[in-house]
């Protein structure tokens, strides 16, 4: 999405359906469609806008972000090496000791049930940090 002064002082959440709509193509499908995954696993999910334009969901830290690249939507879990992943979702940024990535391609499916489990266990694994 470009910056323009219009942005500035947007909500987030307002921010991300602007990026969405912006896509206009499968990314943008993808986008929405995970979004919606991720607040229907987590109800009490943030959204935030950071790092000049890039969706982020937090919850007593940080889950994921959700960047879009002209190929892949790269949803970034930024403590996915400490995470259970048994549906083998992760399959991207494996070498790191912290961070771990689902790319999705515009064929792609996603198991809707096991990246709802992850997003809940990013979630766990926040709250247990945070106390």
């Amino acid at each position: 999405m470009k910056k323009n002064a219009a942005s500035e002082g947007e909500s987030p959440s307002r921010l991300i359906d602007a990026r969405i709509k912006e896509l206009d193509d499968w990314r943008g499908e993808t986008l929405s469609r995970i979004r919606a995954l991720i607040k229907q696993a987590d109800p009490d999910v943030v959204e935030e806008w950071k790092w000049r334009g890039v969706p982020v969901w937090s919850h007593d830290g940080l889950i994921c972000t959700g960047e879009t690249y002209k190929s892949v939507v790269k949803l970034t879990f930024a403590k996915g090496a400490s995470l259970d992943d048994p549906s083998g979702l992760f399959n991207s940024s494996l070498e790191g000791n912290t961070r771990r990535a689902i790319d999705l391609r515009e064929d792609d499916d996603i198991d809707e049930n096991a990246f709802m489990a992850l997003i809940r266990a990013a979630v766990a694994l926040n709250r247990s940090s945070a106390r």
